[in-house]
């Protein structure tokens, strides 16, 4: 099955001979093995510089999250091919535009497996290196990012395996923390409620653009559609259903973090889970095991970003808008060069990350956050560009339905560029702009000119 793409060759939506396929169950564990990463674990101690404000902001990019959820859904049902955010705005928009969103996507992906590994680091070195010293966590890092590789190197079948248990694993804790914890909460925990010196609006802005790191997965589904089983049913169905198993946990979780761990002692934490479980039990016991969840979920994570993060410039390699390198395949029926270059480029920015920056986890967020929203924009823009043309043919009241859900998705990437802030706004958008040298070469050597072959004048 191919997708007709009004612009240029078609994306395709089958997967080539000798790949494998996963079905719903392994679906949704990817989106809930990205989106729970460790992010979730270290996000607490993040939103706890703005104080309980930063709860309100939870809340309204849940809102969004859901909202993107559902526009991805109906996107992967009438597109379904592999690329998800590309294969959308390339169909609407044009390759450039594609290109453009793959781009992004694709530093959103590394950029994001380097925020993943830092607060990774924070749990391992519950038990190890607990003096967190540089050099040794800057080498513990690194081999989370390249063990990661090395298992998703080795072929679908384990990744699909791993996938599957890594997710039970981490989403058990967190379930317990976001119920039980709940019972533990002391209210004199949670500080001023606005602990950010800012104004209401800046906390939550600001607060909501950290929050949005904690969502970033939700639509791999659809960026891995080519290896899913009916992938416009599934697809879909997987993306909704993540969204909202992490949804729960997720506010319920840092609610707890913020009722059991004294405001100030949450701001210092590195690991703010484990010291919820350990006020919450007493000794030392339950952190630890909140912690050992937390490093497999880490890990489980940054299985299924390896994945992702060379699937969308494979999907754009193949219809000739990156560089060809990307869409070979080894004999494992893996994307090895991008798997490789983007395991490297993620290697290096976590090693400047630990080495020039005081907040690391934070500045890392905000940038994968503001190369996130671009395709978020673009996928909300191609689905109300589609109802406001093709799609005007269902009933009234399912067009309005899709019409203000669409439109929700895409205010929602909108605030969340603003609250991302100057500094990650100027980096992200001079790391953007970086891909056009590369696009300009890629036409060159296709011989096209626009949308259409060169014609020698």
């Amino acid at each position: 099955m191919v997708i007709a793409g009004r612009h240029g060759p078609p994306a395709q939506a089958g997967a080539e001979p000798g790949e494998g396929r996963f079905g719903l169950g392994t679906a949704s564990a990817l989106v809930v093995g990205s989106v729970i990463g460790t992010g979730v674990f270290a996000l607490p101690s993040a939103l706890a510089v703005f104080g309980p404000i930063s709860l309100v902001a939870f809340v309204l990019v849940t809102i969004g999250a859901i909202a993107l959820a559902l526009t991805f859904r109906a996107l992967a049902v009438r597109l379904p091919g592999a690329g998800g955010p590309y294969a959308y705005a390339r169909d609407a928009f044009g390759e450039f535009a594609g290109f453009l969103i793959a781009w992004s996507y694709w530093i959103t992906a590394w950029a994001g497996n380097a925020a993943i590994v830092v607060a990774w680091v924070g749990y391992v070195e519950v038990f190890w290196n607990t003096g967190h010293e540089t050099g040794w966590s800057i080498a513990i890092a690194l081999a989370g990012l390249l063990l990661p590789a090395l298992v998703n190197l080795l072929g679908l079948r384990s990744f699909a395996a791993f996938q599957v248990v890594t997710t039970v694993l981490k989403f058990v804790p967190l379930l317990f923390m976001a119920t039980v914890g709940l019972l533990f909460i002391d209210t004199a925990n949670f500080g001023a409620f606005n602990a950010s010196g800012t104004s209401w609006v800046g906390a939550i802005s600001a607060a909501g653009a950290i929050a949005l790191f904690s969502y970033l997965g939700i639509e791999t589904a659809s960026v891995a559609a080519a290896r899913v089983r009916d992938p416009r049913r599934n697809v879909g169905r997987a993306t909704v259903l993540g969204t909202l198993a992490c949804a729960g946990v997720y506010i319920l979780g840092t609610i707890t973090v913020f009722g059991t761990v004294a405001h100030d002692d949450l701001v210092a934490s590195t690991a703010p889970f484990t010291d919820s479980a350990n006020a919450i039990f007493g000794g030392q016991w339950a952190g630890a095991t909140v912690a050992v969840a937390a490093v497999v979920s880490g890990f489980g994570a940054l299985v299924g970003w390896t994945l992702i993060v060379a699937e969308m410039p494979r999907a754009a390699a193949r219809d000739g808008l990156f560089p060809a390198s990307f869409a070979r395949q080894s004999r494992a029926g893996v994307p090895a060069y991008g798997i490789v270059v983007s395991t490297l480029l993620a290697a290096g920015l976590t090693v400047v990350s630990y080495t020039s920056f005081e907040q690391v986890f934070t500045t890392v967020v905000l940038l994968s956050v503001l190369t996130s929203v671009v395709p978020y924009l673009l996928s909300a823009a191609a689905q109300l560009y589609w109802l406001r043309t093709d799609g005007r043919r269902p009933r009234a009241r399912r067009l309005a339905r899709d019409v203000t859900v669409s439109a929700l998705a895409l205010a929602f990437g909108f605030w969340a560029l603003a609250g991302s802030g100057y500094p990650a706004v100027y980096y992200g958008t001079f790391c953007l702009l970086l891909g056009v040298p590369v696009y300009v070469w890629v036409k060159a050597r296709r011989g096209v000119y626009g949308e259409t072959p060169a014609v020698a004048r």
